[in-house]
């Protein structure tokens, strides 16, 4: 094992290390078929021997060749660092600032194996969200962030450090975008050539702005969801008794478990890859775990009935598990299920993120790299089925919406029922959860920041848990609309539930996906209804907004939770270190951050925005927004379109 000490020196070139190729023991990323031409091989390998001396190019040349033959991408395995990958404590980090140490140990909480969904492929969860494109890039990245300074900068393209740069201490330390192609070419047949070619990157929302901190991430959001979808389907407060049936328990749709027994239902959890069902049962994720449908089914009744909560992993396709439930309302005219969602990658469904009914796991992923059409045609397949079967349960009673993962506008280019008559372009048969529920969530100021404690010691976390209840407890008795006390309450209930269901410390940062920092259509701003929801003006200007008020970094991708070329996200890191200097970032950095959002949705129509914004104005006279005036008469509108 080596230290982070060695990690910090660069390159590990004298001696070579030992090639030991992909390990065994551990999930790998789906091989990839990017069909490139002679040409454009040849390029790879050009491209990925840049980062290499002469002297040693030969010697590397073919065992990156055979990788690209192989997996159809160069991860330079050879580079895979020996070392007990995990976020270590802030001090620990070799570093001249504090504000490295902590992207530092981002950077390796993203890449730990207990985080990442394909580690050695330095994949942190979606199927194919890229910390790096490989792993030279790793290294070179740690050394930079080990010598830089407060007046230097580091800037990042798509995974490639592009160098430290001359900078000033209240810039930002680092400056990441990922996937920034051309409009034009902006495909995702492009993007698996371009990958491959190792020119650009697909950073998912977190992963490759450094931000993930595992399912922990999205815990909180997805309570707040499922809340909220009792609250408006069901008309109920208390969800004990009531079923959520959904799928995925890889890295963001880990927290569904943990989530539907905080908010006191019974979660019934589908999963194909054994390995990511027993990673979650094993952190406690995941109360129980079955393949057998009929027990799955014996044991929802029983904790529905008795008023359990309860996480119950299902290992199989989650299409026959709501094929299941439709039989069992066909049979015995019992709707067992209430809510309903899906959190496969569906983003990337024909790349593994979603994989068909017709096949068993591993049968899926050989012919997912020995005839991907086939496998495109069964996916397109299952999804047909998959949609005909939730039908048939909200026919008589049960409530869907899309969980943002791209599955109702893959699931509509498939041929599947969910046609929306009269709608937009961005609707469908159900709701996004954004449209229902986050959207008007968002408007209002709130989104599903997180903090992450740097010391990993968990008396400071549970301290920083302290100051942030006392502090929305003081809000409510200062007076607040009952909306927006609602939201304060649910983000107090998630903090203490938090303590209580073990979710442990790890790092510091937040999601891109939040009131301000995503333009995505089939998403964040699914509920944007002036024709602007295919604008990204906000997320860039969210991205350039935060940089040059504060942020210790800032991020800008291309593709997120719904997939390359459907969403830009602008992200960003905030180091608070206790010092006045943070106080003051922090207040300059957030206040911007959350009023560019709900400015945008409230020009966009959005009452709660409107309101929300009014009221900011109010409290900064330094605040001047555009506010949008209503058309009072509609009757106009036809009269001069006549």
């Amino acid at each position: 094992m080596i230290s982070l000490k060695e990690i910090c020196r660069g390159l590990p070139l004298n001696p070579l290390p030992e090639n030991r190729g992909r390990r065994k023991g551990i999930p790998h990323a789906p091989v990839r078929t990017p069909n490139l031409t002679a040409q454009e091989k040849k390029l790879a390998l050009r491209n990925a021997l840049r980062y290499f001396p002469p002297d040693i190019q030969k010697k590397l040349v073919l065992e990156f060749a055979e990788e690209l033959r192989l997996y159809g991408h160069i991860y330079m395995y050879r580079f895979f660092p020996d070392i007990e990958m995990r976020a270590y404590p802030i001090e620990d980090y070799p570093c001249k600032t504090k504000s490295a140490a902590a992207i530092m140990l981002m950077i390796m909480n993203n890449l730990d194996p207990s985080v990442a969904q394909f580690p050695q492929e330095l994949v942190t969860y979606g199927g194919n969200g890229q910390v790096f494109s490989n792993w030279a890039q790793f290294w070179l990245a740690m050394q930079y962030l080990s010598e830089m300074t407060e007046e230097q900068t580091l800037v990042m393209y798509s995974g490639h450090p592009l160098g430290l740069f001359p900078s000033h201490r209240y810039a930002p330390r680092l400056v990441i975008t990922n996937g920034m192609v051309i409009p034009n070419y902006s495909s995702r047949d492009e993007y698996e050539k371009l990958f491959a070619l190792g020119v650009t990157m697909y950073g998912q929302m977190t992963a490759g702005s450094y931000c993930y901190i595992g399912p922990q991430g999205i815990v909180h959001g997805t309570v707040l969801t499922v809340l909220n979808a009792g609250r408006r389907y069901l008309k109920a407060e208390d969800l004990s008794g009531k079923v959520f049936v959904t799928s995925g328990l890889g890295g963001m749709s880990g927290a569904q478990a943990k989530a539907a027994v905080i908010a006191g239902c019974v979660g019934i959890i589908a999963e194909v890859d054994e390995a990511a069902l027993m990673k979650r049962y094993k952190q406690g994720w995941l109360m129980e775990i079955s393949n057998d449908l009929d027990h799955c089914i014996a044991r929802l009744r029983d904790a529905r009935k008795n008023k359990i909560a309860l996480s119950l992993g299902y290992h199989g396709n989650v299409v026959d598990l709501w094929e299941r439930l439709a039989y069992e309302l066909d049979t015995t005219g019992e709707l067992l299920a209430d809510l309903g969602s899906d959190q496969t990658s569906c983003h990337n469904p024909f790349s593994g993120g979603y994989y068909p009914v017709q096949l068993g796991f591993e049968e899926a992923k050989q012919l997912l790299s020995t005839n991907p059409g086939k496998f495109r045609t069964l996916v397109q397949e299952s999804l047909r089925r998959h949609v005909a079967a939730i039908n048939r349960l909200t026919d008589k009673g049960m409530f869907f919406w899309d969980y943002g993962n791209a599955f109702l506008l893959e699931a509509q280019r498939a041929g599947a029922d969910v046609e929306k008559k009269g709608a937009n372009k961005t609707e469908f048969k159900y709701p996004s959860y954004v449209q229902h529920i986050m959207g008007d969530i968002f408007s209002l100021g709130f989104g599903p920041f997180r903090w992450v404690c740097t010391s990993g010691d968990p008396q400071d976390l549970a301290t920083t848990d302290s100051i942030a209840m006392s502090v929305l407890e003081d809000s409510i008795r200062q007076g607040v609309s009952t909306s927006v006390k609602q939201q304060y309450h649910d983000n107090i209930r998630w903090i203490r539930e938090a303590g209580r269901h073990s979710l442990a410390p790890v790092v510091l940062s937040r999601d891109h996906h939040d009131v301000s920092g995503t333009d995505s259509p089939y998403r964040e701003t699914s509920n944007i209804y002036d024709g602007s929801a295919f604008c990204a003006d906000m997320a860039v200007q969210n991205f350039v907004g935060d940089a040059f008020r504060g942020a210790t970094w800032v991020a800008l991708h291309n593709g997120g939770g719904v997939g390359w070329g459907e969403v830009i996200n602008g992200g960003f890191g905030l180091v608070l270190d206790g010092s006045t200097e943070a106080e003051e970032r922090a207040k300059m950095m957030l206040s911007w951050d959350v009023s560019n959002g709900v400015a945008r949705r409230c020009w966009s129509g959005n009452g709660y925005a409107y309101e929300t914004i009014c009221q900011a104005m109010k409290d900064n006279a330094a605040l001047k927004v555009t506010l949008p005036q209503k058309v009072v008469d509609e009757n106009i509108l036809e009269q001069a379109l006549k």
